[in-house]
């Protein structure tokens, strides 16, 4: 396997490390019932050293932005699954990057044939639906389109494989590969029909981890059919068939609280021991033995104060 995440020396960090800054799908939630797996809409912080890349800025990118005020390179780049709104409208609130004069941010966008992600956002991003526009920020946008299926090289010799997914208006996935680790992201897609998809479990193949679109239930998924995200089990399937080590299940429902998606985790790991539903600030070493770190619900937060007390 190839360290395509970027230059490497005998001295680099050779970790590939995934963090979640947001996990839910379609709409921020927020409330007691959603404390442990959180409500932010996507955001991804990928790690090959000390390499950054973000992935889609949804509202989780607020809180991504918070967690790294001293410490984010001058140069950002921001890779983008497509540009619904719920991996889109956090982009003005990245801060303090977005107000740094010094900060240059990169944008990435292969779902529109070549088209870059500027002319959308400039679009998104102005009055009257936002009162200002994105070049009123102190921060510097280039903006860079590719299509989906290109090896994307950054100047500094770092690579990352991209394939298009089954979405409204296309979306994009991404495979990053760093210290003989290999992780992919498969996220917005719907399932086709036969399944696997022979050339998505292909480039997923062998994965370290794979991070899967299981927004809807078996049960949800009919009525639904057409929106283009997918089920938890059709995750498992394509898992299995393509040989993927460990499986993390995101864009969850809105709907579904934490005891729901507790549930929903008992049903996926009976079927694939080594998958999990991602947690928001959750942060994973690709390769290495996980354990699923939950986020204190609000009734054992509760229980401990009264205990303490």
């Amino acid at each position: 396997m190839s360290n395509s995440c970027g230059p490497t020396s005998p001295a680099a960090n050779q970790d590939l490390v995934l963090r979640f800054w947001g996990v839910r799908g379609s709409t921020p939630v927020s409330g007691p019932q959603y404390v442990e797996f959180g409500g932010s809409t996507p955001c991804l912080e990928v790690r090959c050293g000390q390499r950054l890349f973000i992935v889609d800025a949804g509202s989780g990118i607020y809180n991504l932005g918070q967690g790294h005020r001293t410490d984010l390179p001058r140069e950002v780049d921001l890779l983008f699954s497509h540009l619904h709104l719920d991996h889109t409208a956090g982009l003005p609130f990245f801060k303090p990057a977005v107000l740094d004069c010094d900060r240059v941010i990169n944008t990435y966008c292969g779902n529109l044939g070549g088209e870059s992600a500027g002319p959308t956002l400039d679009r998104l991003f102005a009055p009257p639906l936002f009162p200002v526009t994105l070049d009123k920020l102190c921060c510097t946008f280039n903006h860079h389109g590719f299509e989906a299926g290109q090896t994307l090289t950054f100047p500094d010799g770092t690579r990352v494989d991209t394939i298009a997914l089954n979405h409204p208006q296309g979306s994009v996935g991404y495979r990053f590969e760093h210290g003989g680790r290999r992780l992919c992201l498969i996220s917005d897609i719907e399932h086709s029909d036969p399944w696997p998809d022979p050339t998505l479990a292909n480039f997923v193949a062998g994965a370290d981890l794979m991070v899967y679109d299981g927004m809807f239930t078996d049960g949800e998924y009919p009525t639904c059919r057409g929106w283009g995200h997918s089920t938890w089990q059709k995750g498992v399937e394509l898992a299995q068939v393509a040989g993927v080590k460990a499986l993390a299940i995101i864009h969850l429902h809105p709907a579904h609280s934490d005891t729901a998606l507790r549930d929903m985790e008992a049903d996926l790991q009976a079927e694939m021991p080594t998958a999990f539903i991602a947690r928001e600030s959750q942060s994973i070493t690709v390769g290495a033995p996980q354990s699923v770190s939950r986020r204190p619900t609000v009734a054992r937060e509760v229980r401990r104060r009264v205990k303490v007390a």
